[in-house]
């Protein structure tokens, strides 16, 4: 078993605590704005109008990331009101903060008449790194608790102030987090394979999501989240919704290239 006993706040100041999922969380959005500001130069595609976008792409996924969050965990927000602007604590959801970039995004790209297309399957391989380097810190704070196994990759939380071990003491649990990692690596594989490949616009950021909401689907059902109803956690009702938007689209569109 792996044993992880790393305290889940990096440090304390009075009343502000930055966790390690909140640490992991900036820097997985440092690295994917990097990333695409180095895929536009490489395109030759005009900086200013990335940067810009990028700008309302992170603002609108913070925004979402928290909303989402609140609205999963509201049996603890409704009695906490003023907890919930307190981001940097932690307790960000990010399908929440897909959802809000992706439309935070295009909406801005939308009213400057920027190729929303463009920029989309720009961002798309950023986006999967970022994620990555974000769950670094969901790892280290074990706040995502997971079911318990017997296997010899499950992870064992020693800290007391880690979620997991409130949880579940020093029993393992199934790493859900780093399962999910491994997905968006294999997800990265293949639209990096496909990123000059695959048309018209916009398809390769609606594959992305297409197979990471696949993935994580079913990864969902080792977490132990809030059930909504059927078994089915918010994280499965909206990757659900995700796929049935984005594989019809895709399909579609393959349909009227091949036509072509």
């Amino acid at each position: 078993m792996i044993s992880i006993g790393i305290d889940p706040d990096m440090f304390e100041i009075g009343s502000f605590v930055l966790t390690w999922h909140g640490f992991f969380a900036f820097l997985g959005v440092v690295v994917a704005l990097f990333m695409v500001n180095s895929f536009a130069k490489k395109k030759g595609i005009d900086i200013d109008m990335v940067q810009s976008t990028a700008v309302w792409v992170i603002i609108c996924g913070i925004i979402g990331a928290r909303v989402f969050h609140v609205i999963d965990r509201w049996d603890f927000y409704q009695d906490n009101l003023g907890q919930i602007l307190l981001i940097w604590g932690g307790g960000i959801a990010l399908f929440g903060s897909i959802i809000g970039g992706v439309l935070g995004g295009a909406a801005y790209a939308y009213i400057k008449g920027y190729p929303i297309g463009i920029l989309a399957d720009l961002a798309a391989p950023a986006l999967l790194v970022g994620q990555t380097v974000g769950r670094i810190g969901d790892i280290i704070n074990g706040e995502h608790v997971s079911n318990l196994t017997n296997l010899t990759w499950g992870f064992i939380y020693s800290h007391p102030e880690s979620l997991s071990n409130k949880v579940h003491g020093l029993n393992a649990s199934h790493p859900a987090i780093l399962y999910e990692m491994i997905w968006n690596l294999v997800v990265l594989g293949i639209i990096w394979f496909l990123k000059d490949k695959i048309k018209p616009d916009g398809m390769l950021l609606a594959l992305s999501l297409c197979m990471y909401s696949f993935g994580r689907f079913f990864i969902q059902f080792v977490r132990q989240d809030k059930i909504w109803f059927g078994g089915l956690q918010e994280a499965h009702l909206i990757a659900i919704a995700i796929i049935a938007i984005t594989l019809p689209l895709l399909v579609y569109r393959a349909q009227i290239n091949v036509s072509r």
